[in-house]
């Protein structure tokens, strides 16, 4: 954030510059989803067959989006100020609360659709990711978004010995 960008001095007002964090750590999420794909289809196509499968894709593709417009909307509304990206935390998770309800009551009565395996798909996954993602995000300013790579994720600290 430069000066000229903020001359009010109120840090509410300022903006963000550089590559946005949120959408580095939401593609990295996407990059994880290709490899939950295969559980998820396996999994649900062995517990309730083929509409089980197609559900737990379709939930799949919902989770995925869902981050990558969290991730989106924090990135466009943080290079207009640090009150617009608070605001669309705030107000676009109801948002996308909102979009997760109607995606799946727009297909909750076609033929293909088993609603188990569609919630539990959408519970389990966006908790899975998450959490699996924590490893890899850098909770450091130095670094915000992902750790660098070869980075550990014990530090150690090195004692040198004069001689």
């Amino acid at each position: 954030m430069s000066p000229e960008s903020n001359p009010t001095g109120n840090a509410l007002l300022g903006a963000m510059e550089g590559p946005a964090p949120a959408m580095e750590i939401a593609l990295d999420i996407v990059k994880r989803s290709l490899w939950v794909l295969p559980v998820v289809l396996f999994g649900c196509a062995a517990f309730w067959g083929m509409n089980g499968a197609l559900s737990g894709a379709y939930a799949l593709g919902i989770v995925v989006v869902n981050f990558v417009l969290a991730a989106w909307l924090l990135q466009v509304t943080a290079r207009i100020s640090f009150a617009a990206m608070a605001g669309a935390a705030l107000f676009g998770y109801l948002l996308r609360l909102g979009l997760i309800f109607l995606a799946v009551m727009l297909v909750r009565s076609a033929s293909w659709v088993s609603l188990v395996p569609l919630g539990l798909t959408l519970i389990v996954t966006h908790l899975g990711l998450l959490f699996w993602e924590l490893r890899y995000v850098s909770g450091s300013l130095a670094y915000p978004g992902l750790k660098p790579k070869g980075t550990s994720t014990l530090s150690t600290p090195s004692i040198e010995r004069a001689a």
